[in-house]
């Protein structure tokens, strides 16, 4: 059991790099691989921290500013992620996750299009409850995995759109929605191996909040549509000490069509993405050094959601992590990678921002987490 968890930990690091900057808006996954782990109490606590860089190409048509050119218009943010785990009976355990799921922030030193963006950005913290009800099944345990989550959303805006003038408009929103989670796992210890089914519904989001600008304070509402995901993880020992793991996770984000926001009696406005859903994919290799101490490489692909009315095209990633544990049961996982982001053009003439281009360009990510049990 403590190779199957020292490999388990390993692979984990780099899906947790995976999953910082995969496709859309994706962000944190909530660490329920917590719920397999031994021990009666299990805490774990991390962040990771995203670091990109993507220049402008070109403006829009409509509005162009050459003082944007060859500026990154991408902001560094982090994601933090708990998890407290209980074992309830020998074969049922719950536990608590905390998580940013979904994300996205930007700035411009000048206004963008004509919306007049100078900074955007919004985040989903989850908070979420799953249990995990465990059956022995021929040489290993399977696994039946349910739970719920809540989703709190923020969003804030600084622009000076066309409509307005170029007046300056300060706009903060929030609210919550609601969720659920469902899946199947599979574990055989003998020999490292780990197969995992995990579905996560969508949530639709209704924020309230204000408007502020040279006319005062406005009431402003807005709605938008975040996906259902279902992920599969496959890990197995292929030698002694090598283990080999990967994953694929689909994201139905053709849901996020467009995010509309209306200001009370001032205007109404929308960003528009008309995504396609996401398909990512990571294959690794793991390595024990020696009873606490392993290692991974691995590679992700994310295929890219934008249809041509944003620059959210394709990745790559390539990431190294390692885990240290200790003898009392504490274990420190370190990891990173780095993210190659192709180049892109918003190129759909009814785009509002029709003509604006990005180049090529890099995103650094670095993770830590540390758990202890008892």
């Amino acid at each position: 059991m403590r190779v199957l968890q020292i490999g388990c930990s390993v692979a984990a690091v780099l899906l947790t790099v995976g999953s910082a900057y995969a496709g859309g808006f994706s962000r944190g996954t909530a660490d329920t691989d917590i719920l397999y782990e031994d021990g009666n109490f299990n805490m774990r606590a991390g962040t990771v921290v995203v670091l990109p860089g993507q220049n402008v190409a070109a403006t829009p048509a409509a509005t162009p500013n050459a003082s944007l050119v060859g500026t990154n218009y991408l902001d560094s943010y982090t994601i933090p992620s708990a998890a407290v785990k209980f074992a309830v009976t020998d074969g049922l355990s719950c536990a608590g996750t905390y998580t940013q799921s979904n994300g996205a922030s930007s700035s411009f030193g000048h206004p963008f299009g004509p919306g007049g963006t100078l900074s955007e950005n919004f985040a989903t913290d989850e908070f979420g409850a799953t249990c995990a009800y465990f059956l022995d099944v021929g040489r290993g345990r399977l696994a039946l995995l349910a739970g719920g989550f809540i989703e709190r959303f923020g969003y804030d805006l600084s622009a000076r759109p066309v409509l307005l003038g170029g007046n300056l408009l300060d706009l903060s929103l929030d609210g919550s929605g609601y969720g659920w989670r469902a899946g199947i796992g599979y574990e055989i210890p003998d020999i490292a191996f780990r197969a995992q089914l995990l579905y996560r519904s969508g949530v639709g989001h209704d924020v309230y909040g204000s408007a502020v600008g040279p006319w005062g304070v406005l009431p402003a509402t807005a709605s938008g549509e975040l996906p259902q995901s279902l992920e599969m993880k496959l890990q197995s020992g292929i030698a002694p000490g090598w283990l080999a793991f990967g994953s694929v996770k689909w994201t139905d984000w053709s849901v996020n069509e467009r995010f509309i926001v209306d200001v009370s009696g001032l205007l109404t406005a929308e960003n528009q993405y008309l995504w396609r859903d996401s398909w990512t994919v990571t294959a690794g290799i793991g390595h024990v050094f020696t009873p606490g101490i392993s290692g991974a490489v691995s590679l992700q692909w994310d295929r890219g959601v934008s249809t041509g009315y944003d620059f959210r095209t394709e990745k790559w990633l390539l990431a190294g992590g390692v885990s240290l544990a200790d003898s009392h049961g504490g274990e420190l996982r370190l990891g990173g990678g780095v993210s190659y982001l192709t180049s892109a053009e918003i190129d759909r003439p009814d785009a509002a921002n029709f003509g604006a281009a990005v180049d090529a360009g890099w995103a650094g990510v670095v993770t830590a987490s540390y758990s202890v049990r008892w």
